[in-house]
């Protein structure tokens, strides 16, 4: 059985490097430090592996900010905060996040997923090999009872709502007989999926990755059509005048600051400029939290305890010498 070791009890063993008032010339002095913490695996994983590097290694006090994508926006542009925002999909932030960075209110440290994460509509795979017809957005909409008649679309203030919305409107989706099923969560979506491809039911809807359900279900992607960036760029804005059908491009996805917090605390900056994870690596970590009905602390320490060589390299001299002592001891 896989060791299961918490946060706590490596953090409690390595207080001691919690900074004193006064700390040695050449120690951080991070102060505060606020991280938005969006709502889904891949995005708790991230922020708990920063708040335990940032706490350990560079004294920081972290907070995390539950929040999604259109509130931690909203949140920088009203309040100038939280500091950080990650697992941010650029895709689906639309022209509210270009207009942060063009007022030189936030500047883009690094993709966070490398090569970035995948977003579409998609039905099962056993139904697209019944029914090879449903793999295109036409097909679909010439056969609703097929797809059970309905589209299983995001929660409200998630960004892709904005775009699958707008897509709706662009193909008409519900004059062709489609009812749009708006999900309260993202647990209801992802069960609605699970439960479908478990059942061998037909199931139409949004899904993306790397997550949990898209590891461990067989899912077809829908051709929307080709990719147009003008396109998509107005499918991003809630309720864009005659949207136009485009496919979702590959999706970047971020780890974006304020720029106020940048000027501020260079050495915490250049630790985000630096965490960045494969997706490969995220797809596995959410299989293996999955599998051990893991929180996401346990999966920060599984990935940190497991994996120093893809970690050590984010980190400045004196914070990778002190976390590496502290893990040593435990």
């Amino acid at each position: 059985m896989l060791r299961m070791t918490s946060i706590a009890a490596i953090a409690a063993a390595g207080c001691f490097f919690s900074l004193p008032a006064n700390a040695q010339e050449g120690d951080s002095q991070c102060g505060d430090v606020s991280i938005a913490q969006m709502n889904w695996a891949a995005a708790e994983i991230t922020t708990e592996v920063a708040k335990f590097m940032l706490e350990q290694g560079y004294g920081c006090k972290v907070s995390l900010v539950k929040s999604d994508t259109i509130p931690a926006i909203t949140s920088v542009a009203e309040n100038g905060e939280p500091d950080v925002v990650t697992n941010l999909w650029l895709n689906s932030a639309g022209d509210a996040y270009k207009k942060l960075e063009d007022e030189g209110k936030m500047e883009r440290l690094a993709s966070v997923l490398d090569p970035g994460g995948i977003e579409g509509w998609w039905i099962t795979t056993a139904l697209a090999e019944e029914h090879p017809e449903l793999t295109t957005i036409e097909g679909i909409m010439e056969n609703p009872d097929l797809v059970g008649g309905r589209f299983n679309n995001c929660p409200d203030g998630w960004g892709c709502r904005v775009v699958s919305d707008n897509l709706v409107r662009a193909l008409k989706l519900e004059d062709a007989g489609i009812e749009i099923f708006n999900h309260g969560s993202g647990e209801t979506l992802a069960s609605s999926m699970g439960a479908a491809a478990t059942d061998g039911e037909p199931w139409f809807g949004y899904y993306w990755g790397p997550t949990v359900p898209m590891g461990k279900y067989d899912m077809t992607r829908v051709k929307l059509g080709e990719y147009d960036e003008e396109k998509f760029a107005n499918l991003q804005n809630p309720e864009t005048p005659e949207p136009q059908v485009s496919e979702f491009p590959p999706a970047p996805i971020l780890t974006s600051a304020t720029t106020e917090f940048v000027e501020s605390n260079p050495e915490v900056t250049e630790f985000f400029r630096n965490m960045s994870f494969k997706t490969d690596t995220m797809n596995a970590l959410l299989g293996w939290q999955d599998e051990n009905s893991a929180t996401a602390e346990e999966v920060a320490v599984h990935y940190i305890t497991e994996n120093p060589d893809e970690w050590q390299g984010w980190l400045s001299d004196a914070a990778r010498e002190k976390l590496s002592t502290l893990l040593e001891q435990n």
